[in-house]
């Protein structure tokens, strides 16, 4: 057959079909930095689950790879995220303990942050006086404004021949 055919998993472990799920990315094998460590994680921090498979420990079921989730507990050794996980069409709030290696800061946030800190900022220059007051909501971009075209030279008809 000039197409291969997709099988079934032969084997349904803990790990199984995690061989390009788990993968590190290029120049990018062995242990991890010791930054990585570092990192602190307060309460109500938004974080991301990237599974780094050169450490075992801590390690979340692959499930929760790609996931976002919210940190509700702080350990030594290891951070608890609230993760939702859909099953049977309900949508349960999961408690994971996850290793600080498979977890990294989310910027899922990030651009409601910044729009609140400039909104904040025209605000105060608002009140200083020193800008004019302007609707801070978002708005969906509208359609374009109607406009009359100048023509250059007269258009000329064209007709098929006969």
């Amino acid at each position: 057959f000039p197409f291969t055919v997709k099988k079934m998993p032969h084997s349904f472990g803990y790990r199984a079909a995690t061989r390009t799920l788990f993968k590190k990315a290029f120049k990018t094998n062995g242990r991890c930095h010791t930054t990585t460590y570092l990192r602190n994680f307060k309460r109500g921090d938004y974080v991301d689950i990237k599974v780094d498979s050169s450490i075992h420990k801590g390690m979340p079921f692959k499930h929760y790879h790609g996931r976002t989730g919210v940190v509700f507990n702080v350990n030594k050794r290891a951070v608890g995220v609230i993760v939702n996980k859909e099953v049977n069409g309900r949508i349960l709030r999961k408690q994971l303990h996850i290793s600080t290696p498979h977890l990294l800061p989310s910027t899922c946030q990030s651009q409601i942050i910044a729009r609140k800190k400039a909104n904040d900022a025209h605000k105060a220059a608002v009140k200083a006086g020193k800008a004019e007051k302007k609707n801070l909501k978002r708005v969906n971009t509208q359609p374009k404004a109607s406009y009359f075209y100048q023509l250059e030279a007269t258009p000329e008809t064209i007709q098929p021949l006969p």
